[in-house]
């Protein structure tokens, strides 16, 4: 059974843990670098009064996936910009679903009239999640350079709240 709660900084390293696994793999996100428990706290500080953080939990209330809204430079004030995270392994279960009922009335209440979402073209699984989900293309980046120098199209996705 998955329970969804607001995360918080002591939640910090698990996610930490959870995404270095997803980077680690390679092929999902267009984060290419490892990241710390203080990385994340850092992320989770920023705009906190436009952000919302939810974490998945397991039976044992370890942390299987984590979602974040927050703003972002390249979309106007009334958007939100999310990103969805999923322990390696557990994808198909309903973790990101869970996360994202409460990620969307999250945006809902922060005043947000549409969230974001932008995804690798090559990350099938994500575009198949947000799809699920009723995100529609909206734009599409051509050959975006990531971190690690790897080139790759990125698609944005819109959900209307």
């Amino acid at each position: 059974m998955t329970s969804v709660r607001r995360a918080s900084s002591m939640d910090a390293k698990s996610m930490a843990t959870l995404l270095n696994a997803i980077i680690e793999k390679g092929g999902t996100t267009a984060k290419t670098q490892t990241v710390t428990g203080d990385d994340i706290n850092e992320w989770m500080s920023f705009a906190p009064d436009e952000s919302a953080w939810h974490v998945a939990l397991d039976d044992v209330e370890q942390v299987i996936g984590f979602q974040w809204i927050s703003p972002h430079e390249k979309l106007p004030a009334e958007a939100c910009d999310v990103a969805t995270f999923v322990q390696v392994g557990r994808t198909g279960l309903g973790i990101g679903s869970s996360l994202f009922s409460a990620t969307s009335q999250a945006a809902k209440n922060l005043g947000y009239v549409w969230i974001n979402a932008t995804i690798r073209a090559d990350n099938e699984g994500g575009l198949t999640y947000y799809q699920s989900r009723g995100f529609r293309t909206w734009t599409i980046d051509k050959d975006v350079k990531l971190d690690s120098g790897l080139i790759v199209d990125k698609i944005s996705k819109r959900y209307d709240i």
